[in-house]
């Protein structure tokens, strides 16, 4: 009965150094989560119950628990390096089939797919057209490659204020080349629909009626319109046009573009003081963008940025969590499945209630604790040393038995 309780003993050290051994070497893997020797005895019951007399049978492993605890988050200034801090698992897909995985290193395939170094792709949910994203279904994360449409200027705004004390100019017929005509002026930069750029120049001409103006709008050095009114109350607030708003007639750029239709907010202009000053200018439209990098928020948002200022969102990445992820089966490659122990995967947003956040430009490295895993292994070897030592000794007793006579 000796040799087989001690030959048990044995086995369950001979796991447990196993175990160990796996730690250690994943001990630099990321994503990694270290796995803990659980022992049980053992009892030899019969039909009529296990009598109080009665020694133990021996021992066994009773399960191989993976530790889910944090792992330290190291910077890595890849952009597409994600880290969750807290619970959940990113959302893998091996055609169609999920995998669920800690480890954030990701990269593009040649068709633009975010995938892990095995191929499997990285699941968001997608955008809507109203900002938000389909949290009804999962999507693979797709990068864009090519450059960002133009936007045609429509909407312009400008804040400046007109000196109150102003007189009309002394030439009385307005010319944009002579600056004698004129008062004040200033210029923004517009959009076509084929985001060519062009030049849009204000001017401003006291007129003989107090706290009233005329201004000229000129794109390219070509009068759009002829002049607007422009009139303050004695207090300088801009009293006509109400709202404060003036459209323009249309503009044919001449670029093969569409015309351009401006309308710009004069809602903000004053009429204080002596002097004449821009505090703000501002429009809608923008040109031809090339893709200069891609950045992920905390909550998972992953955004492309351009060279025309312009971001757009391309997904979000879901996150899953599990009530048992003890239950979660070892895939290999730090990535682990579903099973009826862990429950059901339930897809969330990182930030979320249950979800950790995401952090990019880093990697989640392994959880393995090296001097405690040396601790261990000391420990385990102890363990199958003094079974060894038990067999020895049965075997001297068996001996000692046999060479009675």
């Amino acid at each position: 009965m000796s040799f087989g309780i001690a030959l048990s003993g044995i086995n369950a050290a001979q796991s447990d150094l196993n175990v160990t051994a796996n730690n250690i070497a994943n001990s630099n893997t990321n994503g990694f989560k270290q796995s803990r020797s659980e022992f049980a005895e053992l009892f030899a019951i019969s039909p009529q119950g296990v009598s109080k007399a009665q020694t133990g049978a021996g021992v066994k492993i009773s399960d191989v628990a993976t530790q889910f605890t944090q792992g330290n988050i190291q910077a890595t200034n890849n952009s597409l390096d994600l880290a969750l801090s807290g619970q959940g698992f990113f959302i893998l897909s091996d055609g169609g089939a999920s995998a669920y995985t800690r480890a954030g290193a990701f990269q593009t395939d040649n068709a633009g797919f975010v995938t892990n170094a095995e191929g499997q792709r990285l699941q968001v949910y997608s955008p809507t057209l109203g900002g938000t994203f389909n949290t009804t279904s999962l999507t693979d994360l797709q990068l864009v490659t090519g450059d960002s449409a133009p936007q045609a200027t429509a909407n312009a705004n400008i804040v400046f204020n007109l000196a109150s004390n102003a007189t009309p100019p002394a030439v009385g017929v307005f010319d944009p080349a002579n600056n004698n005509s004129y008062n004040s002026s200033t210029s923004l930069t517009i959009y076509d629909s084929l985001g060519a750029a062009h030049t849009s120049s204000m001017y401003f001409v006291k007129t003989a009626t107090a706290n009233t103006w005329d201004t000229h709008m000129y794109i390219d050095g070509v009068a759009v319109g002829g002049a607007q009114t422009l009139q303050y109350t004695s207090t300088g607030a801009l009293a006509v046009p109400n709202p404060g708003k003036i459209t323009f007639p249309a503009y044919p750029p001449g670029t093969g573009a569409l015309d351009i239709n401006l309308t710009v907010d004069y809602s903000s202009t004053t009429q204080y003081g002596n002097t004449f000053g821009v505090t703000a200018v501002s429009q809608d439209g923008f040109t031809t963008g090339r893709l200069i990098g891609i950045s992920v928020g905390s909550t998972g948002v992953v955004q492309a940025r351009f060279t025309n200022g312009r971001s757009v969102s391309l997904g979000q990445v879901a996150i899953a969590s599990f009530a048992n992820p003890q239950g979660l089966q070892p895939l290999g490659n730090t990535n682990w499945s579903e099973t009826f122990n862990s429950g059901q995967a339930l897809h969330g947003q990182a930030g979320n209630s249950g979800f950790g956040l995401i952090q990019s430009g880093s990697l989640e490295q392994s959880n393995v604790d090296i001097t405690a895993q040396l601790v261990n292994m000391i420990t385990a070897q102890r363990n199958f040393q003094a079974n060894a030592q038990m067999i020895s000794t049965e075997n001297q007793i068996t001996q000692t038995i046999i060479n009675i006579r």
